[in-house]
């Protein structure tokens, strides 16, 4: 990946973390923007999110941002204004919470220090 596309994708990032937090739709839970792939073109953008909550929870915010897309497509082009805006599809970042995890099982695994 070129440096280029790097800054691209961390501005697209950064942008969307904003715009998600704006968003007044009550289905839509904590959510972390975690990354986003652009594709060489600009056609294509997958938002890589994390959500906090249960199975149902992700599924209702995933599909509400998915009906969020277009306000969500205007507020990039807004404050990027690149050559073209790309379309989104977002998909769930099972990263944040395969980490949680883990620190679970070392926590249990650890010897006490405090004794």
């Amino acid at each position: 990946m070129t440096d280029r596309m790097r800054r691209v994708n961390e501005s697209v990032r950064q942008v969307l973390s904003e715009a998600v937090g704006q968003l007044k739709d009550p289905r839509i839970g904590f959510v972390t923007v975690t990354g986003v792939e652009t594709s060489a073109d600009l056609r294509h953008a997958r938002v890589f999110i994390s959500v906090l909550g249960a199975e149902r929870k992700r599924a209702q915010t995933l599909a509400s941002l998915e009906r969020a897309h277009s306000v969500l497509q205007a507020q990039l082009a807004r404050e990027l204004r690149m050559k073209r805006t790309p379309q989104l599809a977002f998909e769930y970042d099972p990263s944040v919470e395969r980490g949680v995890r883990m620190t679970k099982l070392i926590d249990e695994l650890a010897p006490d220090d405090s004794e």
